[in-house]
């Protein structure tokens, strides 16, 4: 019997099938979460205000993470593809054979996961931003956020969530197979250091000063009325250890060569960051008792109409 072994380097079998797990979990989770609150905005008319409209978006994008790391799980824990083959040719019998695959949609497949996953985190990461000032406006200035503000917003976002996205397409900076070689992702092995630094100026440490100054200035205000504390603490968090380990590794691979980096140890920021809409989820939707009870009514309707 021939037997073909084609793993990704540094990996085993196992940590193949250990990392598609963790994807796995981390992709069913976030989807459901996220899908949960958007189905609760969709049934509770308190929830569609202008506020709540960042939320939303939010969980849109979060939930095109998630479903960017199902993709990625599908691959890594299908990769084994046993096949049997026989065939007589000249008098030679063909025997079983046990192929195992990267990638499995070809190389247009995977700028298409690239750009989907890179638009998806870039829009997370903004729309974390947009919520943190929509709610030092909310809290500082007294005055409620207006809906052509809002939309403004949310269009602000995902246009410039694409525009970023669709660069690598366009030549600047390339998608390419992660170090698993299951799923695509910015390519930062290759010498776009101008890209890199730029796109993580723009889409990383400037969103991150927003939510920085605007939960900082929303603290101030609230230490001083004494109003009731709201958690000013884990949207920054979440965005320095959700995005922070991607953020050095690309800056470590636009100074030095990041081959220098085991391929194991490359697969660990996007496996953190994959965890960042069940967080996100957690912290806007289900920490909110509005949205806390729209996704109860939801649950609740779905029981009375079986019953």
């Amino acid at each position: 019997m021939a037997e073909s072994r084609t793993l990704p380097t540094g990996f085993g079998e196992l940590e193949v099938l250990a990392v598609g797990m963790v994807l796995l979990v981390e992709a069913l989770t976030g989807l459901s979460l996220n899908s949960l609150t958007i189905l609760s905005f969709c049934k509770n008319p308190e929830l569609r205000t202008p506020s709540h409209l960042l939320v939303l978006s939010l969980a849109f994008a979060d939930s095109g993470i998630s479903l960017n790391a199902l993709i990625a799980a599908t691959s890594s824990l299908l990769r084994k593809v046993p096949s049997e083959r026989r065939a007589r040719t000249e008098g030679r019998i063909t025997v079983p054979t046990i192929s195992h695959r990267r990638w499995p949609y070809g190389s247009d497949g995977c700028q298409a996961h690239g750009f989907q996953g890179f638009a998806a985190a870039l829009a997370s990461i903004s729309n974390s931003a947009a919520i943190a000032w929509g709610s030092y406006h909310h809290y500082c200035t007294h005055r409620r956020l207006a809906w052509d503000t809002a939309i403004s917003l949310v269009l602000f976002v995902w246009l410039s969530s694409a525009f970023w996205a669709a660069l690598p397409l366009l030549g600047w900076g390339h998608y390419d197979y992660e170090p698993l070689g299951t799923c695509c992702t910015l390519d930062y092995s290759r010498n776009f250091t101008s890209f890199l630094f730029t796109m993580a100026f723009f889409n990383f440490l400037l969103p991150l000063f927003i939510t920085l100054i605007s939960y900082w200035l929303m603290e101030q205000k609230l230490g001083k009325t004494g109003h009731p504390q709201v958690n000013t603490t884990l949207p920054v968090r979440t965005l320095l250890l959700g995005w922070g380990p991607y953020a050095l590794l690309y800056l470590y691979a636009a100074i030095t060569d990041v081959t220098l980096i085991s391929p194991k140890l490359q697969m660990v920021p996007a496996l953190i960051a994959k965890m960042v809409p069940t967080i996100n989820a957690v912290n806007y939707a289900l920490g909110s008792d509005m949205v806390h009870r729209g996704i109860w009514q939801c649950l609740s309707s779905k029981r009375s109409e079986r019953d």
